[in-house]
């Protein structure tokens, strides 16, 4: 009876660990989702400003072409 009732603490322990790592991997896997989501964004946001600097640059040619035709 003993026994069982070791090998049943043992059971439970392994479980309880068991648990533990389990939720915590799921954590883990949660925040990493969470900073690849916010690179790609900031990825986004990276093309996104040098698509304006380029048409910013574009625009200065233009202003100075039509000042230096005036």
């Amino acid at each position: 009876m003993t026994r069982k009732l070791n090998n049943m603490d043992k059971a439970k322990l392994f479980k309880k660990k068991h648990d533990y790592w389990t939720k915590l991997t799921h954590k883990t896997l949660k925040r990493l989702e969470v900073m690849i989501d916010m690179q790609k964004q900031v990825w986004d946001m990276m093309k996104i400003v040098e698509e304006t600097n380029t048409m910013i640059t574009e625009m200065k040619g233009i202003i100075l072409k039509a000042s230096v035709n005036n």
